[in-house]
């Protein structure tokens, strides 16, 4: 089990950025795809980026694709998630989940094994 928190939202403008951090304490981070998802009020949590363990590989929902970047540094057991060009239906919980150790990256949510208990951010018109 990992265990994960999450920080750095905030109420910005549309336009603004904001970078989210995820730090993991425990095993095998290292060893872990990691991704991040959100939850908008009253929406199912759903995807938007996600990372491999060697940060090889990076894939991004359609609707972030070009504004977001996912990293890693898995010295500092930690990853992060830079927004840039917010926009209102941005405005979501944000979390990150650890994936299993060895596992491949994936968009599912029931693949992460372990959650952070969010970071809300809010982007205002």
């Amino acid at each position: 089990q990992v265990q994960l928190v999450e920080s750095g939202g905030g109420l910005v403008q549309a336009g603004d950025s904001l970078r989210l951090s995820c730090v993991a304490s425990g095993r095998m981070f290292g060893m872990r795809p990691m991704g991040w998802f959100r939850q908008a009020p009253g929406k199912e949590r759903e995807f938007v980026a996600c990372i491999s363990k060697d940060m090889g590989t990076t894939t991004y929902a359609d609707s972030v694709k070009g504004r977001f970047s996912i990293s890693r540094d898995n010295a500092k057991n930690t990853v992060y998630l830079q927004m840039y060009s917010l926009k209102p239906e941005d405005t979501a919980i944000y979390y990150c989940g650890a994936g299993p150790p060895l596992g491949d990256m994936s968009m599912r949510l029931n693949y992460y094994e372990s959650w952070g208990q969010g970071t809300q951010v809010t982007v205002s018109s």
